[in-house]
C-alpha cells in the first residue's frame, strides 16, 4: 500500500504541474509575463519539458481548434481516471478484498 500511495501522490503532483504549465502558457500568450526574464524562461522551459511528452500524443489526436488547446484538460481527466482505477481496482486487489 505505501507504494500505491506514492504513485497516487506522484499522479496528483503531475496534475498540479500540468495546471501550472497551462496557466503559465496563458500568461506568456497574453504577455503578462515576459520570457526574456531568465527565471520565467527557466520555469516555463522546465514545465514544458515535464508536460510536453504526455501532451504531444493527445494533441495529435485532438482536432485543431485554432488557438484553443484542450490537451491539458484531456490529460488531467486521464490522470484522474488513472487515480480512480488504482483506488477502486488495484488497491483492493492487493489488499485481498
Amino acid at each position: 500500500m505505501p507504494f500505491l500511495n506514492i504513485i497516487m501522490l506522484v499522479i496528483q503532483l503531475y496534475i498540479w504541474i500540468v495546471i501550472a504549465s497551462a496557466i503559465l502558457s496563458w500568461l506568456i500568450a497574453f504577455n503578462v509575463v515576459n520570457t526574456q526574464n531568465r527565471f520565467v524562461f527557466t520555469v516555463a522551459d522546465m514545465l514544458y519539458r515535464m508536460t510536453e511528452p504526455a501532451m504531444r500524443p493527445i494533441r495529435r489526436v485532438l482536432p485543431d481548434l485554432g488557438g484553443l488547446d484542450l490537451s491539458p484538460v484531456v490529460l488531467i481527466l486521464g490522470l484522474i481516471l488513472l487515480q480512480d482505477i488504482i483506488a477502486y481496482y488495484v488497491a483492493p486487489a492487493l489488499m485481498g478484498y
